[in-house]
């Protein structure tokens, strides 16, 4: 291996991550890291003072433009679209390219579908990377006010979405339980009592297999819907499992039918300690194998 290979595979963790936290995809950011180490093959690395930043720069504006064609695809899917899980459990390990990317929550990642790639990247780069304005400036295009103002709307933004995105892992985890435990009784009442008002759920199928087409808001719709949905897979009495697992490095239930994982659910909960944001993901392309 030469030196050059060598010192991209010492950053390759880090541009998985943080092509991972732009696309909400493990595919999608595995094909901008590599995209990006063609790129380093080709460049004069006499002339680059600071690798490190050359292929954060560079991997990041890959970024940027595949997002703008993943958000045409995204307008066009069936149903929500939500972020690919990075799933552990006893019997699941993650990859080790991508342990690195866990580290940014599901809702998070959710939530930030509704900045802009330039705010997406300058929020990221700031915050997960701790990147001065001065390079966010040099990757952007933009004056380094310019992207002061970025990061500072991006932060309103996401904090008119709902969830937390700190909530401490024992309350997501004892928030779970309680719901599988409503759930798997059909208890509506104290189902209904777990959501904030204005809570909100998405079930992401990808056409593959059934899952609710549009958001459930709102306590009645979210507790109708997945409460239908638990009688008819006790009334069909198929061979389902649950385990407790991590996605995205923080609690969530990984449910197996007939020894296959079928669904990964995690939530975020509100100031007040209800769900405000509970995440379905049955899509079998975006579940571990």
């Amino acid at each position: 291996m030469t030196a050059d290979t060598a010192l991209f595979e010492a950053e390759r963790p880090a541009l998985t991550a943080l092509c991972y936290r732009m696309l909400g995809e493990r595919a999608g950011a595995e094909d901008a890291v590599q995209d990006t180490w063609l790129r380093w093959e080709r460049a004069d690395h006499a002339a680059i003072e600071n690798p490190s930043a050359w292929l954060r720069r560079t991997a990041t504006r890959i970024a940027i433009d595949a997002l703008r064609s993943a958000r045409a695809r995204r307008e066009t899917y069936p149903g929500p679209w939500l972020p690919e899980p990075l799933v552990e459990s006893e019997s699941l390990g993650i990859e080790a390219r991508f342990e690195l990317a866990q580290e940014c929550e599901l809702a998070l990642l959710w939530a930030m579908e509704r900045l802009s790639p330039t705010e997406r990247a300058a929020f990221i780069l700031r915050e997960a990377f701790d990147a001065g304005y001065d390079e966010i400036a040099t990757i952007t295009g933009k004056s380094e006010a310019a992207c002061r103002q970025l990061v500072s709307r991006a932060h309103r933004r996401l904090q008119e979405s709902g969830p937390r995105f700190d909530a401490p892992p024992e309350d997501v985890a004892d928030l779970l339980q309680r719901f599988m435990a409503a759930a798997s009784a059909l208890d509506h009442d104290a189902a209904l009592s777990l959501f904030a008002p204005d809570a909100v759920a998405f079930t992401d199928g990808g056409k593959k297999v059934r899952a609710a087409l549009r958001p459930l808001i709102g306590p009645q719709d979210i507790t109708h819907v997945l409460m239908a949905v638990m009688a008819k897979a006790m009334q069909d009495k198929a061979q389902w499992s649950v385990e407790p697992g991590l996605a995205n490095g923080g609690p969530a239930i990984v449910r197996r039918l007939e020894g296959k994982v079928d669904l990964i659910l995690t939530l975020a909960p509100s100031a007040d300690g209800r769900i405000a944001w509970l995440y379905a993901m049955r899509n079998p392309d975006k579940l571990p194998g």
